[in-house]
Formats: C-alpha cells, structure tokens, sequence
C-alpha cells in the first residue's frame, strides 16, 4: 500500500478533523481553549516573571517575546504528548482496519500543527499592537516550524511505539517535558544564564528546542535576540541542533516501522 495513497490521505485528514474535534467536545469555550490555553499560561508567567521578578526588562517587547516562547512550546508539548498516545487511543481501529499506523500519529501532531497556527494569529496581532517592527526574517518562521515539527514528530513516533508496551513511557515524558521546559530559555531570557555562566549557556542554545526558539523570537520579534548562532559565532555550529533533529526523526521513523506490525498484538 503506498504511503501517499489517495486513500491514505483521505484516511490522514478524516482523523486529524476527528481528533481535532474530540480534543474540544463537550468544553462550553470549544476551540476557543487552544488559544486561551497559552493566554493564560503566558498572564501567569508575566506577572510572576516580569512584573514581580523584573525578569526580560533589556529585551524589546519582552511580552511578545515571552508569548511566542510559550506558543511554541505548547505546540511541542502538545504534539509529542499526542503522538505518545496515539497508537494506544486508536487500538479499535488497528484491530479493524489494514492501513500505514504513521497516519494515527500525523493526524495527532497535525491537530496540534494546527492549535499553533491558531495561537500564532494571536501572537501575530499580539505583535502589531505592541509594535513589533516585522523586518525580512519573518519569512523564515516556515523553516523554524518544519524544524520543529520534524523534532516533535521524531519524537511522537518513538514515544508512541513505547508506550504500547510500557505505559510508564507516559508518566515518564510528562516529567521529561517539565524539565525541559525549565532548561530552555521560555520564561528567561537566555542572557541572564550567560552573564554568570557563559559556558553553561553555549552548551544550552546547542538544544534544538533552545535553538528554534531562539531563532522564532529573533526572526519574528526583535534582533537583540541571543541566538545560538549569535553565541557561538560560526554557523558550522548549527550542525548539531538541526542534525540531532534530523536523527531523531529518522530514528522515530525507523522505530516506527519496525515496530508497528505487532501493534495489534501487543495491545
């Protein structure tokens, strides 16, 4: 069966409206909490971090700076955690029906793809009223997102081939996201690491996560941005964020692949 079928991709867009559709069902707002979901993390994260902690006051427009971060983030956390639960969610269908089982997890990290388009129409206009001079580099956001999304994807496929077998893989990835989250520069500016640990900061922008975002807020938001290829000064630098990217995609791939004959039987 080829894997761009017109049946396949019929198969791919009927799941991604379902799963789109059953992550809002029964919710009074509806789809209105794919974008209230970052909004209210954000208001929290800015009084506590901004206002109270005094945290970003050297960056321009650090309240778009700071959405965008988080934006983005939910977007992976969403995308990683969907493709996880894919395989296991939709175990009826695998036992009824003969098709690629890539396609339950694209339509989960697709709905989250686009939850983010969603979200960025908000930090899109977020922008424009706080005045953000959009410069050229906006046009590169495309490139940032494929990049992510191939991260997030890589992932999802591996997690989620895990987690037939061992459940634990769940509880595990939540705890992983907190901690990622925390050692990438969401809610602080990357500078306030390199000012006492300039190092420690290098070594953290070398993170594909650090190093997208970083890019986002620079391409997107201001120039005074630290990104990893300001930090470390040559671009050959890139070769680790975007190729450890690489290999985690075609790792999840593989993983995949090998493993999803015995989906059925496992579950």
């Amino acid at each position: 069966m080829h894997l761009f079928s017109k049946r396949n991709m019929v198969l791919l867009r009927e799941l991604t409206v379902t799963d789109f559709k059953l992550r809002y069902q029964q919710s009074a707002l509806g789809y209105l909490w794919s974008i209230l979901k970052p909004l209210m993390l954000f208001a929290v994260m800015y009084v506590v971090f901004a206002l109270f902690l005094a945290m970003g006051g050297d960056i321009p427009n650090y309240p778009v700076y700071l959405l965008t971060g988080i934006s983005f983030w939910t977007f992976f956390s969403e995308a990683t955690t969907q493709g996880l639960q894919a395989v296991v969610g939709r175990g009826d269908l695998i036992r009824k029906i003969n098709f690629p089982k890539y396609i339950i997890v694209l339509s989960g990290t697709i709905s989250a793809l686009i939850n983010l388009f969603f979200n960025l129409i908000v930090v899109f206009v977020f922008a424009i009223v706080s005045g953000v001079q959009f410069r050229w580099t906006v046009f590169l956001l495309p490139l940032n997102i494929i990049e992510m999304y191939l991260l997030a994807l890589g992932i999802g496929l591996f997690l989620g081939t895990l987690y037939v077998k061992f459940r634990d893989v769940g509880y595990l990835w939540e705890i992983g996201l907190q901690l990622f989250f925390y050692a990438t520069p969401i809610i602080y500016p990357i500078t306030m690491v390199s000012a006492t640990h300039p190092f420690m900061a290098k070594l953290m922008m070398l993170s594909p996560m650090a190093q997208i975002i970083q890019d986002i807020r620079y391409n997107l938001v201001t120039d005074q941005t630290e990104t990893m290829w300001s930090m470390w000064g040559t671009p050959l630098a890139g070769i680790v964020p975007i190729g450890f990217t690489l290999i985690v995609f075609a790792f999840g791939v593989c993983f995949f692949a090998k493993n999803s004959k015995q989906f059925a039987e496992v579950m």
